[in-house]
Order: C-alpha cells, then structure tokens, then sequence
C-alpha cells in the first residue's frame, strides 16, 4: 500500500515592500519613486498604512525599465515611449521576462567573477550603486 504524500507548495509572495523591491532591483527607494512619477504604469498600490506595495508583475516593469535605462541608454522618454510601443504590440510581458532574465544573468555572471576573485586572494572591487548612488 502506498502511502499518499501531498505536496506543499511554497507561499507565493503577492505584495513586495519598496525595501523589498530594492533589494530585488538593486535600485534606491528615490529611484522607484521618481520613475513613478515619469512612467504612469509604475503606480504601485498602498497599504493601509500607505506604504508602496509592489505586484511582481510591477517589479518586472521595473526591471524592464532599469534594462532600458541602464543597458540600451535610452532617455527617460525614449524609454517610456518604448515601453509604449511594447504594449501596443503585445510585446511587453515578453520584454519584461527577457529584461529580468538579463538582469539575474549580469547579477550570477558578477557574483561568479567576484567569486573567482576571492578565491584567487584577491578582494573584489567595490562597486557603484546602478544608479550612481553611494551604498
């Protein structure tokens, strides 16, 4: 006789805190906040105590964002208005997935190379904050 073992599936995290999305994003909170004010569909929802409440969809716009701006160099309105043209041709989930799969490849490829460094007894060089902030 078989015994029959149900799996529990892991919580699925709904709502992300802008710490949270910071951490995830590696961007600062004034950062998140100024790129709502430029692109209308960064607008998080707010809790009962009125703090930004991030979808995981939302984080994912925002890395398609921060791939825009920081990788291809567009402007602030190039990249809006690219976004724009993602979403007029139903390209735009597509685009986002692609942007964070990028990210968390630039992100493991660093951490290998840092790694690598360690383990050759080097110390691995500090690095600035995406968004030419100070850590």
């Amino acid at each position: 006789m078989t015994a029959h073992v149900a799996k529990r599936q892991k919580p699925v995290q709904e709502f992300f805190s802008i710490g949270e999305v910071c951490a995830l994003t590696d961007l600062k909170p004034h950062v998140l906040r100024y790129w709502e004010s430029q692109f209308r569909f960064l607008n998080p929802a707010k809790n009962r105590s009125g703090n930004r409440v991030y979808k995981a969809r939302e984080i994912e716009l925002i890395l398609l964002v921060k791939h825009l701006l920081y990788t291809e160099k567009y402007t602030i309105d190039g990249a809006r208005q690219r976004v724009d043209q993602y979403r007029r041709t139903g390209e735009l989930r597509t685009a986002a997935h692609q942007a964070a799969d990028a990210e968390l490849l630039r992100d493991l490829r660093q951490g290998l190379l840092d790694t690598l460094d360690v383990l050759n007894g080097k110390t691995p060089p500090e690095r600035p904050a995406p968004d030419g902030a100070e850590s």
